[in-house]
């Protein structure tokens, strides 16, 4: 049975852990606000890049002709893992990991290298039979657009330069505090845009300079707006769960807190009863 003093030893650990864990779930908040302001932000600018292939694909009167729209016999792929550096974060790096170890079981067949975003990921996959070509770190949990100019300059060259003939991300998009979605999403070649066919409204466009080239401008920047979105919702979910995880924490270690002090409270009564027990019996014994 323990002793008074490691029940009042444990109490104490138990006390710091909760200072820990509720100062972590402040920061979290805080930084989780900042990364909810900039998917805020992104979301539309992608979302009005859509829109503007999607316009400039109805006016034009060619095939859409760019490398990043190249679709050919797919030999090899690239999958690109964003995780995070850090953990305490709850199942987010696990679920993302099982995602891309599920990604990875349906493309058996296929070649396949492995580009990793977070040392997480990378602490997994460094170890695995899939070449890890590519690692970025040290984000500390916010966008640094550098980095992910970096990151996109170096996929969509292996993919120009044919040594890989399709792009896959997995990332989490931010749904709410509590909620993210694991996403698999094909980067390159970038998805055709449809073609709006409606009847009522007619669009005639004049370009100046020709589709190709206004597409050969745009591209660049449709590709590295697409990984900043993926990132920066990435990070947000990342916040969000480490700040729920910190709040459990917090939470369980208050109760623990709760528990031992009733243990420790149960054992001191019973050791002064011991104690009065002792007395009295040493009186009685003098008595007779």
């Amino acid at each position: 049975m323990a002793t008074l003093r490691d029940v009042k030893k444990r109490i104490k650990t138990v006390e710091s852990t909760q200072r820990i864990t509720k100062a972590m779930e402040m920061v979290a908040a805080a930084q989780l606000r900042r990364a909810q302001q900039r998917v805020e932000q992104a979301r539309p600018y992608a979302e009005k890049l859509d829109e503007m292939l999607s316009h400039l694909a109805s006016g034009s009167t060619g095939e859409i002709i760019h490398p990043y729209f190249e679709e050919r016999p797919v030999k090899k792929k690239t999958l690109v893992i964003s995780a995070s550096d850090r953990g305490l974060c709850g199942s987010f790096n696990a679920n993302v990991i099982r995602t891309a170890l599920n990604w990875l079981k349906e493309n058996k067949g296929t070649d396949v290298e492995i580009v990793t975003i977070g040392k997480k990921a990378n602490d997994i996959f460094k170890r695995r039979e899939w070449p890890v070509v590519g690692h970025w770190a040290d984000w500390g949990g916010m966008i640094d657009y550098d980095k992910a100019r970096e990151v996109v300059a170096f996929l969509t060259d292996r993919f120009i330069s044919g040594e890989t003939d399709q792009i896959d991300l997995i990332f989490t998009r931010f749904i709410s505090t509590v909620k993210y979605r694991i996403v698999v999403e094909k980067y390159l070649p970038i998805v055709r845009p449809d073609v709006e066919d409606d009847s009522d409204v007619h669009r005639e466009y004049i370009f100046e300079p020709s589709p190709e080239m206004i597409y050969s401008a745009l591209m660049p920047g449709y590709a590295i707006t697409k990984m900043v979105t993926a990132l920066v919702e990435s990070f947000a979910s990342e916040h969000g769960s480490r700040m729920i995880a910190m709040g459990n924490a917090t939470t369980n270690a208050g109760d623990m807190m709760k528990t031992l002090t009733l243990d420790y409270n149960k054992a001191r009564q019973g050791q002064i009863t011991k104690e009065l027990l002792e007395i009295v019996s040493g009186a009685e014994a003098l008595k007779g």
